[in-house]
């Protein structure tokens, strides 16, 4: 009897996507997690609404994805955000655009839609194995799995790798395959945090009476290591040990460069985004003698305590009663970020396996048959819907990959 063996290696979006490629085409898929069960990281996305894509011009999209663009541009092309939004239209999962252009399942949550998947899945041919931990390769070329019954073996004739990236250690994604395919001499790059909290040196007051204070409605102005200038609206959270959040988010991988390159990076927060400096300024010259500065700043321009004293860190105490310094000041209030959180506090990493290991299918050049696809690949993005969108299109991708793979290879003869 001719059988064609197709195993996947990790239960997040990528690695469920490839799997429904290859189960479509009619293959069985044996599909391995570390984890009690699949999509934890995933349902952990989902908790405070699960956002699936973003539902900008697409041509904006892909800007999102900076100097990665051109590598996932036609993974992106195969798999839009409006084709993502169409997928789960056909799961019976409708989705909706919320104002700030983030697309959302109607329900919010992640689990309605996993439970339909995973079903949907099932019935196709998906076989899930929990608590199996990879380890890597034996000396005759089958995988090696730790399971509750003790050391595995399995061959198969197609293996996609999904592992996740390095942060969230205890939903699975710990980045310990980066050492096993090193060993392999496979070109890989070190896992880093992306999409996580900055570093930065603040007063003791500020520490005790606004740490996890959000600052909304302000604009982020920062200049990158090529002298690339961008002013972006959003929100952010004041925390014990510096900066996070959407907005922060945002500029990630730039800041982990600059960083990584100078020990430091600075950037501009403008508290009254819709005042221009000049109107601040007649603003600020109209406070009455009787006033202090702060009930001012407090009822006439609605900056509350954490803004306030985020302005104070800065402001030297003999320009307090300068209109024109001030209102300068508060469109372009320093701060200096000197390191990112610990990788497992990120939300997600970037590095990991390059692109130049992979050939057009994502199969390892060094090894036959054998595919990687999701957050382990190295590349990154933001939030935003950018991350999980660009996840689920590599996955997608490479269970093309191995289905083309199966079809072209002719099947190996068990007895």
């Amino acid at each position: 009897m001719q059988t064609q063996r197709s195993v996947i290696i990790g239960g997040g979006p990528s690695g469920l996507m490839a799997a429904e490629q290859l189960t479509q085409a009619g293959f069985q898929v044996d599909l391995y997690d570390a984890m009690p069960s699949v999509g934890r990281k995933f349902l952990l996305a989902g908790i405070g609404g699960l956002n699936i894509t973003h539902a900008e011009p697409y041509a904006t999209f892909c800007t999102r994805y900076e100097v990665h663009q051109n590598t996932l541009q036609p993974v992106l092309d195969a798999f839009t955000p409006d084709d993502l939004r169409a997928w789960c239209s056909e799961l019976g999962v409708t989705t909706f655009v919320g104002t700030s252009g983030r697309v959302f399942p109607e329900e919010m949550k992640a689990a309605p839609l996993l439970r339909k998947w995973l079903t949907r899945l099932r019935e196709n041919g998906l076989t899930i194995h929990p608590k199996h931990r990879w380890l890597g390769w034996d000396d005759q070329g089958r995988i090696i799995l730790k399971s509750p019954e003790g050391e595995l073996k399995r061959d198969y004739d197609v293996l996609i790798l999904a592992l996740g990236g390095g942060s969230w250690k205890k939903l699975g994604s710990d980045g310990q395959w980066l050492s096993l395919l090193e060993a392999q001499g496979i070109s890989t790059t070190p896992l880093l945090p992306s999409n996580c909290g900055l570093l930065s040196d603040w007063s003791d007051h500020l520490i005790q009476k606004f740490a996890g204070s959000p600052l909304k409605s302000v604009a982020l102005r920062f200049t990158d290591a090529d002298g690339v200038e961008e002013r972006r609206m959003g929100e952010l959270i004041l925390t014990e040990r510096g900066v996070e959040g959407s907005l922060i988010y945002a500029y990630s991988a730039r800041f982990r460069r600059m960083i990584l390159a100078q020990g430091e990076a600075t950037f501009y927060l403008d508290v009254c985004p819709n005042h221009p400096l000049e109107k601040l300024v007649t603003i600020l010259k109209s406070k009455p003698k009787s006033k202090t500065l702060s009930t001012f700043l407090k009822s006439r321009l609605k900056l509350d305590g954490a803004k306030r004293a985020l302005l104070f860190e800065v402001l030297p105490k003999q320009d307090v009663n300068n209109p024109d310094v001030l209102a300068r000041a508060l469109k372009n209030i320093p701060i200096t970020v000197t390191a990112m959180t610990p990788i497992n506090e990120a939300i997600s990493t970037a590095g990991g396996v390059t692109r130049d290991a992979l050939d057009e299918h994502f199969m390892l050049k060094q090894k036959a048959g054998v595919f990687c696809t999701g957050e382990m690949l190295d590349w990154d993005a933001p939030t935003g819907g950018y991350l999980l969108t660009a996840c689920m299109g590599l996955g997608k991708q490479a269970g093309l990959g191995a289905v083309k793979w199966l079809t072209d290879t002719p099947a190996k003869v068990t007895e």
